[in-house]
């Protein structure tokens, strides 16, 4: 009798625990990044789930898959986002345009002139909710624009050939692109020899004369080791932003409680900062190992940049012509950085008294 009464109590408290387990960790949100530990992206998602989950104290969990776990490529990503098999997706402008063509406004060339303005632009204007509403409605309801971080830093022209100081020095370059229209078509405009090249083969195509030239930033050259393909000239010209998409199931977000809503979104509040401060401390070195390795580091006067940007001009109205929400969207945009300009100068001119 004693035996059983105790069987029951071990029992019964098994039961309680695991019943007190399920109510701790209400909700698992399955994240996942299509790169590798040392890429902002990580930094990013690191920083989101330990903020939602201490801040939920474990009721909302977050599970982290690094790579191709869980889907290879945008389009199939962002399919497993709207199916609800996936709960959060990072993706280039490059890995959504194909759904989300207007997104590439970001990678319109010269619009924004440091990273303080496209942190406000982000942060402080309509801009992202913008986006947010258009998305929705293009996926009808199922994928949500949670934030727009950074995975890079700037875009910059990098290659294995010669330095180059003018548009003219492009010319005939075979400059790697992502398969997204709008690359392919500034390379064009600029002189240069658009080839697709998909990431994971851009080592080997630098280092076979597939490619001579891409544009990204140093940390993404130095993580994946291109001066040992060849890579060795770098124009610091910044024309576009790498802003990362942080994207997320919508139904998975409206059945959350407006408490659990609140805790995701500070999450990702947080892993924006994260992503915007990452680039910026790994550059140091990467800068550093890139001229230590034979790099060329080449930075454009004003005059110089200005020739760039006048060269890259029709750019613009081959976006507001052929993709879908792009007069639209650029309009948004250029008014969300007219509004972040005044308020960065205003606040430098402030600091200067």
């Amino acid at each position: 009798m004693l035996k059983k009464t105790l069987k029951s109590l071990v029992l019964a408290g098994l039961l309680a625990g695991t019943a007190g387990m399920t109510l701790a960790q209400e909700i698992t949100l399955r994240a996942t990044a299509n790169s590798n530990d040392q890429d902002e992206d990580y930094d990013g998602l690191v920083v989101f789930k330990n903020y939602v989950e201490n801040a939920s104290n474990g009721a909302i969990a977050v599970e982290l898959f690094v790579g191709t776990q869980l889907c290879a490529k945008g389009e199939e990503c962002l399919a497993g986002v709207a199916d609800g098999s996936i709960d959060i997706y990072i993706s280039t402008s490059g890995g959504a345009a194909g759904l989300f063509p207007y997104i590439q406004v970001l990678d319109l060339p010269y619009l924004m002139t440091d990273d303080r303005v496209a942190e406000t632009v982000l942060t402080e204007t309509d801009f992202t909710r913008k986006l947010r509403e258009m998305a929705l409605a293009d996926s009808d309801g199922k994928i949500r624009l949670m934030t727009i971080g950074n995975t890079g830093g700037w875009r910059n022209y990098a290659n294995t050939k010669k330095r180059v100081v003018a548009p003219a020095d492009l010319a005939g370059l075979k400059m790697r692109t992502v398969p997204a229209d709008l690359p392919q078509e500034l390379a064009k405009g600029l002189g240069a020899a658009p080839t697709p090249i998909p990431w994971p083969e851009l080592f080997t195509s630098l280092q076979t004369g597939v490619v001579e030239g891409t544009a990204n930033g140093i940390t993404d050259i130095m993580s994946m080791k291109f001066p040992d393909a060849g890579l060795k000239y770098l124009t610091l010209d910044g024309h576009s932003y790498m802003g990362a998409f942080w994207w997320m199931s919508n139904d998975r977000f409206m059945a959350m409680s407006d408490e659990q809503k609140s805790i995701v979104l500070d999450g990702f509040a947080a892993l924006q900062q994260a992503t915007f401060a990452s680039p910026k401390r790994k550059e140091i070195a990467a800068y550093s190992d890139f001229k230590a390795a034979g790099g060329d580091v080449y930075v454009p006067t004003p005059a110089e940049k200005a020739a760039f940007k006048d060269a890259a001009a029709p750019i613009f109205d081959w976006f507001k012509g052929n993709v879908k929400g792009g007069p639209e969207v650029l309009e948004a945009f250029t008014a969300a950085v007219a509004q972040a300009q005044e308020k960065v100068d205003a606040s430098r001119a402030a600091d200067m008294n």
